[in-house]
């Protein structure tokens, strides 16, 4: 059993709540949430120690106003940030589901240098930023769910064609969290491409 710890990181005056765990001299793995999940939902799913496991350390957050971080006037942006400082983690695979995937494209265009690999799963937010879909990086994995009622399956393909070198991988019959729907298929997808990335 891998040991997954809760640490609670103070981000301008903000006590964030995070899942941390596997050795930080490996590649870094950092998870953020939908608007109807929490960084525990990582760890229920089991992905956080099958990430350990396949030789990656993890990062889960809990963002302002979700499972135990309080609400907070803080830009998800400055989190990821602040929290990579504090760890002293300089790149990491960045995984972003739905609200999370809007918030991870968004981080990866403003910091391109701290991202070796980004994971986008049923991402909102992709024709807000249609114009720069070009500047992601080649090492994107775009996951979605067949069915998905809430980020139509074209905004996956949308990125796949604006994106050089992006992967696309489509849950058939999942819906909008395809990743809870098919664990064994999630996980399987996520490690071979971040062994890659």
């Amino acid at each position: 059993m891998q040991t997954i710890e809760t640490q609670i990181i103070d981000i301008n005056g903000c006590p964030v709540n995070t899942l941390q765990g596997g050795d930080t001299s490996k590649p870094t793995l950092f998870f953020l949430h939908g608007k109807a999940f929490q960084a525990e939902t990582w760890q229920e799913l089991g992905t956080l120690e099958a990430a350990i496991n396949a030789g990656f350390s993890v990062i889960a957050v809990d963002l302002p106003g979700f499972g135990k971080t309080p609400e907070a006037n803080l830009a998800p942006e400055t989190i990821i940030s602040q929290l990579m400082q504090n760890t002293d983690v300089k790149k990491i695979i960045l995984v972003g589901p739905s609200m999370g995937g809007k918030i991870a494209l968004e981080f990866s265009l403003a910091h391109p240098d701290c991202i070796t690999g980004l994971i986008l799963i049923g991402a909102v937010g992709v024709e807000e930023n249609i114009d720069q879909l070009h500047e992601l990086p080649e090492s994107t994995l775009i996951v979605w769910g067949e069915n998905d009622q809430i980020s139509d399956p074209a905004n996956g393909r949308l990125l796949k064609e604006r994106i050089p070198g992006a992967t696309l991988v489509t849950f058939q019959g999942a819906k909008h969290p395809c990743y809870l729907e098919q664990p064994d298929l999630w996980h399987k997808t996520l490690f071979d491409f971040a062994a890659t990335a």
